[in-house]
């Protein structure tokens, strides 16, 4: 059996490369932060190598993200480049005790792979967005290169390096002050990256939303059910799901936004800012928006009560007809700040539903997260071809001419919302008393609304389920349906019909490429 202290010998030895590594790495990171404030907070190295690694994975990967990490997929990205870069920075500071050049060449390296990823980014500015990358490279190469030639042993350096003597306080102490200096350097960087925010932040306090000319009309009495557990038919901003592609959530100026609108049949192009818009008659309406990453069951759907801007009467000030009345362009390409872009339909926009510019939700300016200042909707179209956040423009174009970004990763062109229903309470794998078990849950069909639902207890008959009043044919629907529960495992599975008379399909689909399909259930044991 080999003696312990075998091992331990060359972690010793490694130690200071180790450190001098994972120090390098942390002021290369720093300097980046540091740079990217200075230049441009969404320029950062992890943001753009992290928006690279979004953009090239394939479909099916990203579904399961969303279905496995939920809104926490971009923070467990995040954590994975971190993991990945410690293990690559802790082996290159190993390599650097004997080969100095080889270690710094290696972050160097890593320097370049960021500064590519941001240049080619969709929101890249320019050759600028690669400064952060390409100064963090360089910092952490000369720091590698100083930090291994403090922390190389004797054992390791050459007999007349070994005479120049080596001291391991002084690597200690070197690696301290580096240690400080990118701390500083990195809340530096925080400083000026939060200090462009904050411009964004104070126009959203500033601004104050105009009564719109068309109220939402009042929700009728009874759309919310005294029922423990069902979701509220309103649902807070707080707790309402987002679902993107925005490592950063983009903080824009309400004073510097502008939407131009311009393309194929527009003959009168233009550009709004924040206070044209908002001069404009507004609309108000309650309205469900839901994902296309919402499985069977899933909590990717929200109702929001939208303050915004009729899209279509701004599309036909500036020229645009539907395909219908003889309009050449047939897709609408939304662009957002971030480079994404969401492709809807022409017909859908301006066949009378109302699709909006939302700048309200919920009584208050779009949050951040949901799109400050402006965002595109359209009820009845999932939110991958409808529901643009950060717009910035709008362009007239064909389905045969441009292909937007879900487009290009297999996703469907065209995407109504299907006939869904869910079962809120009781809860999968519950355990409810003998006796009177009231299920309930939602159901909704954007456009078409709810006119029935029904429950069936393990294989028995379906059971008309009791319905909330509709509030409109674009917002969720209510329902419950009282079960004398009996002991034993039981599975619970609902259906709706939409209001077109089609019953919720039980054909199991995966969400890609255009929406879930199937039926909800649940399994409960009653004791």
């Amino acid at each position: 059996m080999r003696d312990v202290s075998s091992f331990r010998t060359p972690l010793r030895r490694n130690a200071p490369g180790a450190l001098a590594g994972l120090l390098a790495a942390f002021t290369s990171l720093a300097v980046a932060e540091l740079a990217a404030g200075l230049v441009r907070p969404a320029a950062g190295p992890v943001t753009v190598v992290g928006g690279a690694v979004i953009d090239r994975t394939p479909a099916a990967v990203k579904d399961f993200a969303i279905r496995t990490f939920g809104e926490d997929d971009k923070t467990v990205l995040q954590i994975g480049i971190l993991a990945i870069l410690v293990v690559i920075a802790t082996a290159l500071g190993v390599v650097s005790l004997r080969h100095r050049r080889a270690g710094a060449a290696g972050v160097l390296l890593f320097g370049i792979v960021g500064a590519v990823a941001a240049w080619s980014r969709p929101d890249s500015t320019g050759l600028g967005d690669a400064v952060p990358s390409l100064a963090g490279a360089v910092a952490g190469a000369l720091t590698l290169h100083v930090l291994a030639a403090k922390a190389a042993p004797p054992a390791t350096l050459a007999p007349e390096a070994a005479q120049a003597g080596w001291s391991r306080r002084g690597f200690l102490a070197t690696a301290g002050v580096t240690a400080l200096a990118a701390a500083a350097a990195a809340a530096l960087g925080r400083h000026l990256s939060g200090r462009q925010g904050r411009g964004a932040v104070a126009s959203r306090e500033a601004l104050v939303l105009p009564r719109p000319a068309s109220p939402a009309p009042a929700v009728p009495a009874g759309v919310q059910l005294k029922v423990p557990g069902i979701s509220s038919f309103t649902t807070p901003n707080g707790d309402f799901y987002r679902v993107d592609t925005a490592l950063v959530v983009p903080r824009i100026d309400a004073g510097t936004w502008r939407l131009r609108v311009h393309g194929k049949g527009v003959s009168r192009p233009r550009t709004y800012t924040l206070d044209e818009l908002l001069a404009r008659p507004l609309i108000e309406r309650d309205i469900t928006l839901t994902c296309v990453s919402n499985e069977v069951g899933g909590p990717y759907l929200g109702t929001a009560r939208w303050l915004g801007v009729p899209l279509a009467g701004l599309l036909r000030e500036a020229g645009v007809k539907p395909p219908s009345r003889g309009g050449t362009a047939d897709q609408l390409v939304a662009r957002s700040v971030d480079g994404m872009t969401l492709g809807s339909p022409v017909e859908d926009l301006m066949d009378g539903r109302d699709a909006m510019l939302a700048v309200g939700m919920n009584g208050e300016p779009l949050p951040f997260e949901h799109g400050f200042p402006v965002r595109m909707l359209v009820p009845g179209l999932y939110g991958y071809v409808s529901a643009c956040k950060w717009i910035t423009g709008i362009e007239l174009t064909t389905f045969d001419a441009y292909d937007p970004y879900w487009v290009k990763r297999k996703w469907a062109r065209r995407a109504p919302v299907k006939t869904q229903a869910r079962i809120d309470t009781p809860r999968p794998f519950a355990r409810p008393a003998a006796g009177t078990v009231t299920i309930a849950g939602i159901a909704w069909a954007q456009r078409r609304g709810i006119t029935r639902v029904e429950v069936r207890i393990d294989d028995g008959p379906w059971q008309d389920a009791d319905l909330a009043p509709q509030d409109s044919v674009d917002t969720w629907r209510q329902w419950s349906h009282p079960w004398r529960a009996t002991p034993g495992g039981h599975t619970i599975t609902v259906r709706a019909t939409d209001g077109t008379g089609e019953v919720q399909t039980e054909q199991r689909s995966r969400t890609i490429p255009d929406g879930a399909s199937g039926r909800h259930s649940v399994f409960v044991t009653v004791p």
